[in-house]
């Protein structure tokens, strides 16, 4: 479950980079959206209006989640992320090498990383 300030940007972000769709139940007023891939739900995401941001890699507001998601093809997964509304937050490596990882935000600021290849 995402905590955002604009439900609509952030569930529609989740199902954009997890090729889902959103649900909006009758009963939620549209303050709780559920992104479900291939009919399963698999993320939750409520209006929260005072929702802070997170400051990440600086501790001021620290993070709330952190997902890893694991790609085949970091170009791509990179492409999709802006596509979609994200933001680098961390090129760490080389989208190039073998293996590694880049930190992004989600549209509300939650950071997430995207790795691939063998992970030390």
């Amino acid at each position: 479950m995402f905590d955002a300030s604009d439900v609509v940007a952030e569930s529609r972000f989740w199902a954009d980079l997890l090729d889902g769709d959103v649900v909006v139940p009758s009963w939620s007023d549209g303050r709780w959206h559920s992104v479900h891939v291939d009919g399963e739900p698999v993320v939750g995401v409520q209006l929260a209006p005072d929702h802070v941001p997170p400051t990440w890699p600086d501790p001021v507001v620290q993070q709330q989640v952190h997902l890893d998601l694991e790609v085949d093809d970091p170009r791509a997964a990179e492409a999709e992320v802006l596509r979609a509304g994200g933001r680098l937050l961390l090129a760490a490596d080389d989208l190039a090498a073998p293996a590694g990882f880049r930190a992004y935000a989600d549209p509300a600021g939650h950071p997430f990383c995207v790795t691939w290849g063998e992970q030390a």
